[in-house]
């Protein structure tokens, strides 16, 4: 039987398409924060890189609440966008990606960790947030030597709750690699998982001159692709629960 979490990571990343792609990643960030807020649930960033007009070249949050893991647990792969960016001078359609990563938030009782394995470092946090966070070095990085995985935190404004949301990152990722283990290649795994944001590997295309939606897994077709993207997740989460 699956185990059901109610705390997660939301990795989102800009993939192919340059400044449409980092858009398209905040268009996808912003309908995931709707939804969660919709539903009383507590969306909070832990690392973000800016991009073009509003959006993320690579957005890190955590979601909080009873039922989250199941809502988004599907998200996990290369998401299509086909339309004319906002960039776009001639009118040209365009087409973009942006990977999705669902990390469940798992005790540290679960993976197997060895702190020799850990190297941690601190810098100077960027982005606003006063003299406070140009002055002290309150952003954490660290990095899991024997896998390679790096992750950080500097969102919020002391080292040590940094390194706290840092920490919970990276177990989340090892557990993802354990349970990987279990059914085969962790390489292949993580592939499946999060692609490699090609524009011909997709899990879900949002065809904006056809106002539709397509996920290719489940075979599911819904319309109304702005009003999705502004927080009617229900709309996608409805029509794939339906499917067998």
């Amino acid at each position: 039987m699956e185990k059901t979490f109610d705390k997660i990571y939301l990795e989102v990343r800009a993939g192919t398409g340059g400044d449409e792609a980092s858009i398209f990643a905040g268009d996808l960030v912003h309908m995931y924060q709707k939804y969660a807020v919709k539903q009383g649930w507590r969306f909070s960033i832990s690392d973000s890189s800016p991009g073009t007009i509003g959006g993320y070249k690579t957005f890190i949050g955590r979601v909080d609440g009873k039922g989250c893991y199941e809502a988004y647990k599907n998200e996990s792969g290369t998401h299509r966008v086909q339309r004319v960016p906002a960039t776009e001078k001639s009118g040209r359609v365009h087409t973009s990606t942006a990977t999705v990563a669902i990390l469940p938030v798992v005790e540290p009782k679960e993976v197997n960790l060895n702190p020799s394995d850990l190297e941690v470092t601190f810098s100077r946090a960027g982005g606003p947030g006063g003299q406070n966070v140009n002055k002290i070095e309150s952003a954490v990085r660290i990095l899991h030597k024997p896998s390679g995985i790096v992750v950080s935190c500097r969102e919020e404004r002391d080292q040590r709750s940094n390194r706290e949301r840092a920490m919970e990152m990276l177990l989340a990722k090892l557990y993802e690699m354990q349970r990987a283990k279990e059914f085969g290649d962790v390489t292949e795994a993580r592939r499946a998982q999060v692609g490699t944001a090609d524009r011909s590997e997709k899990i879900r295309t949002y065809n904006f001159p056809d106002d539709r939606i397509t996920d290719h897994r489940f075979g599911v077709k819904i319309h109304n692709v702005e009003e999705v993207l502004n927080g009617n997740f229900d709309a996608i989460l409805k029509k794939i629960n339906k499917q067998p």
